[in-house]
């Protein structure tokens, strides 16, 4: 079943998050997973919105997202958008 990595990013510090963005493609390709969203320019329907940026990252599994997410790749930079940004990062199963 797809899983999907689903983050709301509220960035404090672009120049530090670039550093961040262009150093996840690879890394996510390489476990496996896709950007299915990858930016900004959400229209809240209801509610508030934690960040401007939306991110959602597609995976063949739950298994895959959680590799990609604990890897030492992943782990490695992480702490470029820990520092950079605030917001929240989770994991969905999807319906398929």
């Amino acid at each position: 079943m797809t899983a999907y990595m689903i983050a709301q990013v509220e960035v404090a510090d672009p120049d530090a998050y670039s550093l961040y963005t262009a150093q996840t493609p690879d890394v996510i390709e390489q476990y496996g997973g896709r950007f299915v969203v990858r930016g900004g320019n959400p229209q809240v329907l209801e509610g508030t919105l934690p960040g401007s940026r939306i991110v959602v990252i597609a995976f063949d599994d739950r298994a895959a997202a959680e590799r990609f997410y604990r890897s030492p790749e992943y782990q490695k930079i992480l702490p470029l958008r820990l520092a950079a940004s605030s917001g929240i990062s989770c994991i969905v199963d999807g319906v398929d």
